[in-house]
Parts: C-alpha cells; sequence; structure tokens
C-alpha cells in the first residue's frame, strides 16, 4: 500500500538537500530567502553547497544529508536544489525501513526521478514530480505553485491533474485505466534498467518526459524502455513535454510518440505540462490514479498527503 506523507502547511520546516550536480550559492540563497517569505522554516544540508566538478559531494555525504533530513523530526518536507546528473549514485547508501518509517513529501525532478521510483519500490512512499529549490522564485507561473500546493498541502480526492490554459491535452490510444503512476525523466528512468533500482512498470500509469536531447536520441531511449518490456504490461502511458528537443532527421517528438509508441497499443496521453516545461503539473508518483483517453482525462483517485 502507498505511504501518503503528512500534509504541508505554512510554517512548517523544510530541509534542503543537493542530491546531483551542484547549484551556484546565490541560486540557493535566493530561493531559500523566498522560500522564508512564503512562511517556511528551512534546514540546509551540511553538503548543500558543495562542488565536486558535476557532482554535489561524494554519493555518501549525499545520501547522509538526505538520511538525516528523513531522521529529522523537525523536518516536514524535503527539497532537492536541483537534479543535475549522479542522483543514482546515492541509493545504494539509503535506508529504506528508517525512510518508510518516516514519510516526508519530497519534490523534485529531472534526475531526482530515480530516488522518486525508488523510494516508491523500497519505502512505498509517494513522492512528487514537482518543483526543486530553484523552481521557488518570483517569476515561477502561479499554476506551477497551486498545482504543488494543492497536491502537498491540500487532502482532497479526487484531484484532476489539468494543464494550464491553452495547453491541450491529446488522447492517441483509447483506454480506460487505473494504477499508480511511475516514471519521470525518460533518460534518468532508462539509467535505472539492469541495476537494482530497475523501474517496475507492471500495473502501472508510465509517464515520461525529456529536456534537451535531439530526437534521435529519445528514440533510442524509448526504444531501449521498449526493447526491456517496461511497455508490454504497464497500464498505460502519458508522455509530457520534451523541451527543447530538436527536431532530427526530419523527424519531430509527436512524429517519435506517433509511430513509436501508438503502435503498442496501451492507453496514451500526450502533452502533459510537467518537469522541465515551463509549466509544470504536480505529478505524484506511486499515487494511484485513473488514466481515461476517451474524456483526455488524468484524475489521482486518492489524497497524495495525509492529516
Amino acid at each position: 500500500m502507498p505511504v501518503y506523507p503528512p500534509i504541508l502547511k505554512r510554517g512548517d520546516t523544510i530541509g534542503i538537500v543537493t542530491l546531483g550536480s551542484p547549484l551556484h550559492s546565490d541560486t540557493i540563497n535566493n530561493s531559500i530567502s523566498f522560500l522564508r517569505t512564503m512562511g517556511f522554516q528551512i534546514v540546509v544540508g551540511n553538503y548543500v553547497y558543495s562542488d565536486d566538478g558535476f557532482l554535489a559531494g561524494t554519493d555518501e555525504q549525499r545520501a547522509s544529508d538526505l538520511m538525516d533530513m528523513f531522521k529529522n523530526p523537525k523536518v516536514n518536507m524535503i527539497l532537492p536544489t536541483r537534479g543535475g546528473v549522479g542522483v543514482l549514485g546515492i541509493l545504494p547508501y539509503l535506508d529504506y525501513e528508517v525512510i518508510a518509517a518516516n514519510p516526508k513529501i519530497l519534490t523534485g525532478y529531472s534526475d531526482i526521478s530515480v530516488l522518486m521510483n525508488a523510494l516508491y519500490q523500497f519505502s512505498d512512499l509517494v513522492t512528487f514530480s514537482s518543483l526543486l529549490l530553484f523552481d521557488f522564485r518570483a517569476t515561477t507561473p502561479a499554476y506551477n505553485f497551486d498545482q504543488f500546493f494543492e497536491a502537498t498541502s491540500k487532502v482532497v480526492a479526487p484531484r484532476a491533474i489539468r494543464n494550464p490554459p491553452n495547453r491541450v491535452l491529446s488522447s492517441k490510444v483509447a483506454g480506460n485505466v487505473t494504477g499508480p503512476i511511475v516514471g519521470g525523466n525518460l533518460s534518468s528512468i532508462v539509467d535505472t534498467l539492469g541495476t537494482t533500482y530497475e523501474i517496475d512498470t507492471k500495473g502501472k500509469i508510465v509517464f515520461l518526459e525529456e529536456t534537451h536531447e535531439p530526437i534521435n536520441k529519445v528514440y533510442r531511449m524509448i526504444n531501449h524502455l521498449k526493447i526491456a518490456g517496461k511497455f508490454n504490461d504497464c497500464a498505460g502511458i502519458v508522455m509530457g513535454e520534451c523541451t527543447e528537443c530538436p527536431t532530427a532527421y526530419g523527424t519531430s517528438y509527436n512524429d517519435l510518440i506517433d509511430e513509436v509508441l501508438v503502435p503498442i497499443g496501451k492507453a496514451l496521453m500526450t502533452n502533459l505540462a510537467s518537469a522541465h516545461g515551463i509549466y509544470k503539473a504536480a505529478i505524484p508518483i506511486g499515487a494511484v490514479a485513473n488514466l481515461n483517453t476517451y474524456n483526455n482525462t488524468l484524475t489521482v483517485l486518492e489524497p497524495t498527503v495525509s492529516l
């Protein structure tokens, strides 16, 4: 059974961690200041500002920061500064039993996707493909904050995941299926294949998105998942945006979906505002949802936080 973390309230404490690549200290500090103006208390991990090339400290150090936040009874939510690369490296150093016993809101996207799916598979914890620390700033669209706080600060169900105005969801294959949502960033999910942390898609609604990859490389990754059998027994597929993904050899992202995913025959919805896009829906990883491509809806069926 999925474990839903306690609700987030104004005045709660947010633990800041850097779990992959480093982020400039000014960006970190500006977003922390923004969170404080919103009424939150802040605890900063020991290695948040570390910078060792393309990683923010060793795998063990970044993992220890995350575990410290789960163990800290004052921390209500854990907020990574960014994704980048390297999150897969911390997974062997996490204590999934301790995490299961101390459920907390964790949100993010990009390389954080591998952590969110691991926490669901090994700790039953529902997490959120939603905002990172650097998204807490004045220029972030109101839609993003509305989505985030509706998912984390309200005990509501059912909750329809809707795109912002003028962003139309598109159903490619008809179907009406129900199952937990898994997935996230395509390249990060592909990195889990063949490891202890390989994504489990059986009976699941698989959500995928990507950024800054040419379409021929996106094809390679989607085809990798396909050949690995990850679409064979999934319930359905939801494709988010492929932001700044240039057409390659005359083939666009939509062409690729039509040519590779539509023939699989699973219920398929596309164009969900998410993750690396300007507009970010709050997608609960591990929560049970209904994907109905007859009426073009994706609906979370249970509250994603608890009182």
